[in-house]
């Protein structure tokens, strides 16, 4: 039976993205899955061979046919968004006396489509970014990029899961490691989706112990089996401390910490994960909760 595994946390910048490279590197017969669609950085660790590019579509704009608009200007009139655009131009180009639909600005209901009494506008759906099957030198990866100000990051991360979790069933993988996305938000909704286990990556700040029990209890909102790292713990030790004791009082499974390390600097200088680059302390942490975890899970 396939196991998922999501990183997540409650902030950007914690080292969750360190922790997932560090985590392929220790697994087997895997397949890892970049959900952190709207600032994927996975592939800068993994360094993935593209086998397979498809386009994700998802939303739609509107479109004027110049040769059945009549110029009645009724969609113009109904725009909330001010997407239609008289007598200019919608890309800095020849200006008109057409009626053109700024991309930008339409958010897609297709309400001057249903008001047109010409038919002359149509709703077209849009590309929004493509997703990706590579190679890595820890096996099959599958990742995705959302475009430049693209929305629905989330139905990009389903998308993402799901490809993910066919793949490891049609390779017969055990595990299923992914990068999830900071915060509580929808691309992290859609990651937690039938996840065996949220580990969440936090710092040994106040802000950090607030960030994680917000994302915490998004995932026990799903029933999500909920475990806690702290990384770079000895900046703060007192912090680290409170952070323990959270975990205890709210029946969180507390299941490591990982020392402050230069080494995991010099690593991602080099385009490698910490596990591949030298025996540090940081390394032998992760390891340690590497082994903690894995066994814990197969128990289950």
């Amino acid at each position: 039976m396939i196991k998922q595994i999501v990183i997540i946390s409650g902030k950007g910048g914690t080292g969750k993205t360190v922790l997932t490279g560090a985590l392929a590197a220790l697994t087997r017969n895997k397949v890892m899955a970049d959900c952190d669609v709207d600032a994927a950085d996975l592939h800068l660790l993994l360094s993935p061979e593209i086998k397979e590019q498809h386009e994700f579509r998802n939303g739609k704009t509107a479109r004027i046919d110049k040769n059945l608009c009549r110029q009645c200007g009724k969609c113009f009139s109904v725009c909330r968004f001010f997407a239609i655009i008289h007598g200019g131009s919608a890309d800095g180009g020849t200006i008109t006396d057409d009626y053109i639909v700024d991309s930008v600005a339409c958010e897609g209901c297709g309400f001057c489509s249903f008001v047109c009494p010409q038919k002359a506008i149509v709703m077209e759906e849009n590309i929004s970014g493509d997703w990706f099957i590579s190679d890595t030198r820890f096996g099959p990866m599958v990742h995705a990029k959302l475009g430049i100000a693209e929305e629905n990051s989330g139905k990009l991360v389903a998308l993402v899961r799901k490809q993910a979790k066919e793949l490891a069933e049609r390779n017969g993988c055990d595990w299923v490691i992914v990068d999830g996305a900071p915060g509580i938000g929808c691309p992290v909704i859609a990651s937690l989706s039938g996840i065996d286990c949220a580990l969440v990556v936090t710092e040994p700040t106040l802000s950090g112990l607030h960030d994680a029990a917000r994302v915490i209890e998004v995932a026990k909102y799903f029933n999500v089996p909920v475990k806690l790292i702290i990384n770079k713990y000895d900046l703060n030790s007192r912090m680290s401390e409170k952070i323990e004791t959270y975990c205890s009082d709210n029946n969180i499974d507390f299941v490591g910490k990982i020392v402050f390390d230069k080494s995991v600097v010099m690593a991602m200088v080099e385009g490698k994960t910490i596990i591949e680059y030298k025996d540090c302390p940081a390394k032998e942490a992760i390891i340690d909760i590497w082994e903690k975890l894995k066994q814990n899970l197969k128990n289950w």
